[in-house]
C-alpha cells in the first residue's frame, strides 16, 4: 500500500457539519495539526438544524478550515469546488442517512447516494486533466447495511452482498460498484468504509440512543423492534475517525494486470466494534448511564415506557462486522465499550439540552 503524508495537504471532506464529518475535522487538526480541509454540507434539515450549526461553529473556529455551502448533487458546484481548491485527498462522508427515512423519502437517496457520489466521482477523474496530479485517494462512506440479512457472522467484506433489503443499502452498494468502475478506468485509488451504528456525543438524533433519549426525557414510550431480539455492532465516533485517518494515510496499490491494463486500486473495509450487544442489554446501559448524569431522575419507570413491537421493513436483526482486515492493513481495532460510549453522550446530552 502507498503511504500519504497527511501534512499540508489540501483535504476535501463532504458532509462536513455532520456527525463524522465534524468529528473527523477535529481529528485531522488535532492529530495532523498543518493540514488545509475545505468542507462541504448543504445544511439540510433532515434532523435538529442546531446540531449542525454547532458542529460548523466549532470546525470554524479553526483558521485554516474552509467552508462550502451546497449540495453535491449539483455539478456545478461540485466542479467549481474542486478547481477551486485542487484537493488532493477527498472524503466523501455527505449522503442521506437512515433505513427507515428511505423507505418514505427515496427521492433524497437517489440524489445525494447516487447523483452526489457521482459527481464527486467525476470531479476526481478530472482532476487528473492535462498532467495535473489530481486526487491522491479517495476514502468514501459505505454502510454495514449493505449486508442485509447476511445468514453468516461476523460479516465480512469477502461475503456477497447482491440482496439490499432498503433503499438505503442498495445506493451504498452502488456507491462500492461505481467506486470500483472509476478505479478502474481512471487508476484512481479509492477505500470504501462500511461503518457500523456509529453513535457519541452529538450524534444523529434518528439513531436509536438518540431518539429513545427523546423520548424517554418526554414521557413517551419507546419501541422495541423485533421484541429486543435484535443485536447491534456499535462504533464509537472516536474510533471511526481514527480508523478514518489510518485508512486516509494509506492507498490500495496501483498494480499492473497480466493483461497489461491496472488492477483498480480499490479496497473496502469493514468499521465497527467486532462485539454485537442484545438491544434490550444497550437500553439497560443506556438508562443507567441516563440517571447517572442527571439526565433521568434515579426512579424513572423504565419498564411503563417501552414497548415490544415486531420487527420493521428494512431492518436487520444482527449487524456484527468482521475487522480482521482493517487490523491486518492498519494496525487497528475499534475498542470503545459500549458503557464507556453511552457514558459520554449522556454527559454531552445533559450539558445540551438541559
Amino acid at each position: 500500500m502507498g503511504y500519504i503524508d497527511l501534512k499540508n495537504r489540501r483535504i476535501l471532506v463532504t458532509g462536513a457539519a455532520g456527525f463524522i464529518g465534524a468529528n473527523l475535522v477535529k481529528h485531522l487538526y488535532a492529530d495532523i495539526g498543518d493540514v488545509i480541509v475545505i468542507g462541504i454540507d448543504n445544511m439540510n434539515d433532515y434532523y435538529d438544524i442546531r446540531l449542525k450549526e454547532t458542529r460548523l461553529e466549532e470546525i470554524s473556529a479553526i483558521s485554516s478550515f474552509a467552508f462550502v455551502k451546497g449540495n453535491i448533487a449539483d455539478k456545478a458546484f461540485v466542479t467549481e469546488t474542486f478547481e477551486k481548491y485542487k484537493p488532493q485527498i477527498v472524503v466523501n462522508l455527505a449522503a442521506q442517512a437512515g433505513v427507515r427515512y428511505s423507505i418514505t423519502n427515496p427521492d433524497a437517496y437517489i440524489e445525494s447516494n447516487l447523483i452526489g457520489f457521482y459527481n464527486i466521482l467525476e470531479a476526481c477523474r478530472h482532476s487528473y486533466d492535462n498532467g495535473a496530479a489530481g486526487v491522491e485517494h479517495l476514502v468514501y462512506a459505505s454502510s454495514s447495511s449493505v449486508y442485509g440479512v447476511n445468514k453468516k457472522v461476523p460479516y465480512s467484506t469477502d461475503d456477497k452482498v447482491d440482496n439490499p433489503v432498503s433503499l438505503y443499502a442498495a445506493t451504498k452498494k452502488s456507491d462500492e460498484l461505481l467506486a470500483h468502475a472509476y478505479s478502474k478506468l481512471y487508476n484512481i485509488p479509492s477505500t470504501g468504509l462500511r461503518f457500523f451504528t456509529v453513535y457519541g456525543p452529538a450524534g444523529r438524533p434518528d439513531m436509536a440512543y438518540f431518539g429513545f433519549t427523546d423520548k424517554l426525557c418526554k414521557g413517551e414510550n419507546i419501541q422495541i423492534f423485533n421484541y429486543g431480539n435484535c443485536k447491534r455492532d456499535f462504533t464509537y465516533i472516536d474510533d471511526v475517525t481514527e480508523g478514518l485517518l489510518r485508512v486516509m494515510r494509506k492507498t490500495p496499490d496501483k498494480v499492473t494486470g497480466e493483461d497489461g491494463l491496472p488492477l483498480p486500486p480499490y479496497k473496502v473495509y469493514n468499521i465497527g466494534n467486532s462485539n454485537p450487544e442484545n438491544l434490550l442489554d444497550f437500553i439497560d446501559i443506556l438508562q443507567q448511564e441516563l440517571i447517572r448524569a442527571g439526565v433521568l431522575p434515579g426512579d424513572y419507570d423504565f419498564e411503563a415506557h417501552k414497548d415490544l413491537v415486531p420487527m420493521q421493513p428494512g431492518d436487520v436483526p444482527v449487524t456484527y462486522a468482521d475487522t480482521s482486515a482493517l487490523e491486518s492493513d492498519f494496525g487497528f481495532k475499534p475498542c470503545t465499550s459500549l458503557r464507556t460510549g453511552l457514558r459520554k453522550f449522556a454527559e454531552w446530552y445533559k450539558a445540551f439540552y438541559m
